[in-house]
């Protein structure tokens, strides 16, 4: 199936039925196809909404680099067309973004979630990673400016900041188009933490155990910063594996 927005178009499946909407957000470079077998263990007990964002699966990419408040402007849009007065919410990666957002934009459209590997919340960086970063700076500024414009025309800077990009890039940033490369930037540049404070649904957080401590501290600073009456935190050897259970829902105790 297909909703067309006022920003853009995307692409759904629904399965099941009931009183109860669960809806499913895939994380970066993922598609429906990652819910399969958590829509086969809920579709008994929700009408499960499971989607495409745009530019994954069979959903079209934007007309223009996205962040992501586009895409939780859409996924809100998309909620009021289903005609539920909340949803309850599975989220990995980057759909725990549009999570955040979403709870902010309108609180209590959200009524319980599960976050899996959540983002949004900026991480604390390596020595390693500023070193990084600071290099990439530097030869962006080193290729990109007026004189090497003017030398070797846009096109051929624009190549080689490309370039240099997917040589020091992630593998999502290497493996997208030209489009979702831009999209990505604004995606990870887009700082939620503000975000936390319009929580107020039951959370359930779950993380891998090979995420590094680091990261698995963004629980803590979700406690401290976001309106959720009860949180739990749990690290598990996989993400989706753990959602496929029905007890993953039934833990998040009722919002008073």
């Amino acid at each position: 199936m297909e909703f067309q927005g006022s920003l853009g178009k995307m692409h759904y499946e629904v399965t099941g039925s009931g009183d109860r909407t669960l809806l499913l957000l895939h994380g970066w470079g993922g598609s429906t196809e990652n819910w399969i077998p958590v829509v086969r263990d809920f579709q008994n007990s929700f009408r499960v909404i499971n989607v495409d964002f745009p530019g994954f699966g069979l959903s079209p990419e934007p007309d223009h680099p996205w962040s992501v408040t586009e895409y939780a402007s859409l996924m809100l849009e998309f909620i009021h067309s289903l005609k539920a007065d909340s949803v309850y919410v599975m989220a990995h990666s980057f759909g725990g973004r549009v999570a955040l957002l979403l709870s902010q934009m309108e609180p209590g459209v959200i009524s319980k979630q599960v976050l899996t590997g959540a983002a949004g919340l900026p991480p604390k960086k390596s020595l390693t990673q500023k070193m990084t970063g600071f290099v990439i700076h530097m030869m962006n500024g080193l290729m990109d400016n007026a004189l090497t414009r003017k030398l070797f025309g846009d096109k051929k800077v624009d190549a080689l900041r490309d370039k240099v990009r997917s040589l020091f890039g992630s593998s999502d940033y290497k493996k997208a188009s030209p489009m979702m490369r831009e999209t990505f930037k604004l995606v990870i540049g887009q700082d939620l933490t503000e975000c936390l404070k319009s929580v107020s649904a039951s959370t359930l957080l779950i993380w891998a155990q090979t995420i590094p401590q680091p990261r698995f501290g963004w629980g803590k600073r979700w406690k401290k910063r976001s309106g959720t009456r009860v949180l739990s935190c749990l690290k598990t050897q996989g993400i989706l594996h753990t959602l496929s259970s029905i007890r993953a829902l039934k833990r998040l105790p009722k919002n008073s």
